[in-house]
């Protein structure tokens, strides 16, 4: 049967477990909308390195935004939104790896 989300494995990769996926709703503001969408579906395009997540693919950013109905001039507009939400994830990522036994 299938389970959604990822596994406990994908997550290990990521620095994360289980139990930092909250079940908490939280409020997306609709002119942030675009950006935690195109950041939500770059789930999968993180490029690792020896000491765990580096960053986002931004060679597949584009094809991605593409997907979602995402034009040229509006992903021009939210990228430096999308870098803030990277950034805030790699911080987090590495405090978890910092505070990890």
């Amino acid at each position: 049967m299938y389970a959604s989300g990822q596994s406990a494995e994908q997550l290990a990769a990521l620095g994360l477990t289980v139990a930092d996926l909250d079940e908490e709703e939280v409020e997306v503001w609709p002119c942030n909308w675009p950006s935690f969408l195109l950041f939500n579906r770059m789930s999968t395009q993180w490029r690792a390195g020896a000491s765990g997540v580096i960053g986002l693919d931004y060679s597949s950013i584009r094809d991605v935004a593409g997907f979602l109905g995402i034009k040229k001039k509006k992903l021009a507009e939210i990228f430096p939104d999308l870098q803030v939400l990277e950034g805030e994830a790699l911080r987090v990522m590495a405090e978890e790896r910092e505070n990890s036994p």
